[in-house]
């Protein structure tokens, strides 16, 4: 079947996009994949054209929230990291072969509810899961260390400084920056609905 066209967005709309893996691959969420795929961001952290500003990693798949300068940049930044993503699963976990199940998903946010919502979505997506899995979901709660909740700047309640330099780029977008912001801090308590 042909590829359907990618939504159309303006810059000014941050977007959340999805990336999933093939079943044969191990989960993503270990922590030398964690490390490797961090350092992968890092270095294309300050690329013109598309940053990658907040991301989670689940066992199979990970949730990205991007900003670029229109369709044809979003294109080439996904481009790159799905390329960088697949290398370092084979990396890791010592395979060779296709990674991707797919192309990414994307949905652009134009609200600031929508951006506020995505964030907890990315940022808390492990609580989200475990909760699916009928798995204890506790008040105590900590920062996912598979996402780069260590480095948000919009949490409820004050969590301590990261100890390693952000692999995410500051947001650049008012939607980003300080609209959502409109609808509260986010918790770290939180339990997030369908994207």
């Amino acid at each position: 079947m042909p590829h359907l066209s990618r939504e159309r967005f303006a810059s000014r709309h941050p977007c959340h996009v999805t990336f999933r893996v093939r079943d044969e691959v191990p989960s993503l969420r270990s922590v030398r994949f964690v490390r490797e795929f961090e350092r992968s961001l890092r270095q294309i952290r300050r690329r013109p054209g598309c940053r990658v500003v907040q991301y989670s990693i689940q066992g199979n798949h990970v949730h990205m929230l991007v900003e670029a300068a229109g369709p044809e940049a979003l294109g080439r930044g996904m481009k790159s990291v799905g390329a960088r993503l697949a290398r370092a699963v084979n990396r890791v976990f010592s395979r060779k072969g296709p990674v991707l199940a797919d192309r990414y998903h994307l949905r652009a946010l134009k609200t600031p509810r929508e951006v506020r919502n995505a964030l907890a979505y990315v940022l808390l997506n492990a609580r989200r899961h475990a909760r699916g899995a009928a798995k204890r979901v506790g008040r105590a709660v900590s920062v996912d260390p598979a996402s780069s909740g260590r480095w948000f700047e919009g949490w409820k309640r004050k969590i301590g400084p990261a100890r390693d330099a952000p692999a995410v780029a500051g947001a650049h977008t008012w939607l980003l920056r300080k609209g959502w912001r409109r609808h509260g801090r986010i918790g770290l308590d939180e339990i997030p609905a369908r994207a």
